[in-house]
């Protein structure tokens, strides 16, 4: 079966410029009689069939940057909104945000109507249905179309573009690190399902920072939720079927749904059971007691990223150069872990 032919296909093909050959293939008078009848002779050659996202591309400036987010209830992804926004609008453009609500379908949507003229370009972080998919055609579609991409935190590696992510693995790594030196012995992990690309890091700087100290790794410690409204159940067998001395979640709800199952059962933190979360959130800032936590910085990424955007808008430059910028978290220390002895 022959592949789809793409714009880019196209401008490869006949050694002109992406926007010239969809100017040419509009009958733009911009472009020369000649130039405009060869290359619609080869789209018709070839069968070229224009879609939904080749109608925005980089030649029709809107000045909108388009934002999908899986949700809007993590405190991280309105950090990096936050920080997106704010070097969009200092470099005049104007920020769209939709939510994909963890919804492969959602999100191709999202994308689809975005690009029918609306934005020049997406930062996006996967949705959790995309990921376990692993299906990234409407990514691809508008790569090839000319739509410049920043992926963020959950990235698809299979999928060339710019791309912001956290020291995931290196960040839990120095969590669990600190619970052990406090005297941690037995140390669960509530994460998500290994899809998500973020939870399979962090687990991995879990496995590892447990190796490192020559702990034992017990399976029946780590805790995968697959939908996080539904996690108050796991984390309840959790405490149910084991006994342990200390709790890493991958994010804040999990860190805090554990810490108010364990004040429930009548253990002290950090005192009995101490517990550091991930992201620095509302929630993190104002649990009782207030918790131990590793920043993602996401106000940071997300100015990272609307400049990676705009910068690539911006440019003459047509090279293909993709580059992945890498914050480094920290941990904040708060009350819900245990001091250094």
């Amino acid at each position: 079966m022959r592949r789809k032919l793409t714009l880019k296909q196209i401008a490869k093909e006949m050694d002109v410029s992406i926007s010239t050959v969809s100017k040419a293939l509009r009958d733009s008078p911009d472009i020369g009689l000649d130039t405009r009848e060869k290359i619609q002779a080869f789209a018709k050659l070839y069968n070229y069939k224009p879609n939904n996202i080749a109608l925005s591309l980089k030649n029709r400036k809107t000045k909108n940057i388009g934002v999908i987010i899986p949700e809007i209830v993590h405190h991280f992804f309105t950090t990096v909104v936050s920080g997106v926004e704010k070097v969009a609008n200092k470099r005049g453009y104007n920020v769209i945000v939709c939510l994909s609500n963890e919804s492969f379908d959602r999100e191709v949507i999202n994308m689809e109507m975005l690009a029918s003229g609306s934005i020049d370009g997406f930062i996006m972080s996967l949705s959790k249905e995309t990921q376990q998919k692993k299906d990234f055609h409407h990514l691809r579609e508008a790569i090839n179309q000319g739509m410049p991409l920043v992926m963020f935190d959950r990235v698809a590696e299979e999928i060339y573009c710019d791309k912001v992510v956290i020291d995931d693995a290196q960040g839990t790594y120095r969590a669990v690190n600190h619970l052990i030196d406090t005297g941690c012995k037995r140390i669960a992990l509530i994460t998500t399902t290994d899809y998500v690309s973020v939870g399979k890091l962090r687990t991995e700087g879990y496995l590892n920072a447990l190796r490192d100290a020559g702990m034992e790794i017990d399976e029946n410690l780590i805790v995968k939720i697959e939908d996080t409204r539904e996690c108050d159940e796991q984390i309840e067998e959790l405490f149910e079927s084991q006994t342990f001395d200390a709790v890493f979640g991958v994010n804040e709800i999990y860190a805090v749904t554990a810490m108010r199952e364990a004040q429930i059962r009548g253990f002290k933190i950090p005192e009995d059971i101490s517990v550091i979360g991930f992201t620095d959130g509302i929630l993190s800032k104002n649990s009782f007691p207030r918790m131990s936590t590793i920043n993602q910085h996401g106000t940071q990424m997300g100015a990272i990223a609307a400049d990676m955007l705009i910068n690539k808008l911006e440019s003459v430059d047509e090279d293909e150069y993709y580059r992945t910028e890498v914050v480094k978290s920290t941990l904040t220390e708060r009350e819900s872990t245990k001091k250094k002895s």
